[in-house]
């Protein structure tokens, strides 16, 4: 690898974000993303939400794209009326997403979705969510831990093979496949916690938070296949 892939991470976009005696709205990102890519080779560089006319030049300009964790998707992406539980809507975030998204597979960019990346990689093939599940975030603002056992044969057990005890916070999940889609990895309850596209392409979306852990194998695998 010559030099260090450099990894578009996109951002949340909040109304009111507070710093010294500032009070504004922000572009901002967990910092565990940036450090996760630099911890794995990488360089970060933030894509906050933009018109999704300008998602193809962005995407053209990284060699690898995460798309971050973050607000429930929007229902309505999916053909959904509103669960009682899913959260507001992020319309501005979602139409970014879904074009970053729809601009890296057209032009086989190496992406990883996190969490809501994963949930929005699927919508954008055509899949559906289950927009409530109990038992994946058990303290509100707290992540929590569970297994996750990789599918042999796929890309993510080809970066971690054996099961793992990963980051969690999240109440919604795969319902209904997206084009192409395969699952890699699973939690004991059998909740779909990775999926994936066949080789040759590089796209891998899993349902934890490797940000806020110590394994940086798949952001590694993610910036090595951006190097490529």
């Amino acid at each position: 690898m010559v030099g260090r892939p450099l990894i578009g991470v996109s951002t949340y976009l909040e109304s009111g974000a507070r710093w010294g005696v500032w009070e504004l709205e922000a572009a901002l990102l967990p910092v565990g993303y940036p450090r996760l890519v630099q911890r794995a080779g990488g360089l970060a560089a933030m894509l906050p939400p933009d018109d999704p006319a300008n998602a193809a030049a962005a995407v053209a300009r990284v060699d690898g794209l995460v798309i971050a964790g973050g607000p429930d998707v929007e229902p309505v992406r999916y053909g959904a009326e509103p669960h009682p539980r899913t959260g507001p809507p992020a319309p501005e975030r979602d139409a970014w997403e879904l074009a970053l998204i729809d601009a890296a597979l057209a032009a086989g960019v190496p992406l990883l979705g996190i969490c809501r990346g994963m949930q929005l990689l699927n919508v954008a093939l055509g899949g559906t969510l289950v927009q409530h599940l109990d038992g994946h975030a058990e303290v509100v603002g707290v992540f929590g831990s569970h297994t996750v056992k990789p599918v042999p044969g796929t890309l993510y057990a080809a970066a971690v093979p054996e099961e793992t005890t990963v980051p969690t916070y999240h109440h919604q999940a795969v319902d209904r496949l997206g084009r192409n889609l395969i699952p890699s990895a699973h939690a004991a309850d059998g909740t779909v916690e990775a999926v994936e596209l066949p080789s040759p392409a590089w796209v891998l979306g899993v349902q934890w938070h490797p940000e806020m852990g110590d394994d940086v194998r798949v952001m590694r695998a993610l910036v090595e296949a951006a190097g490529g």
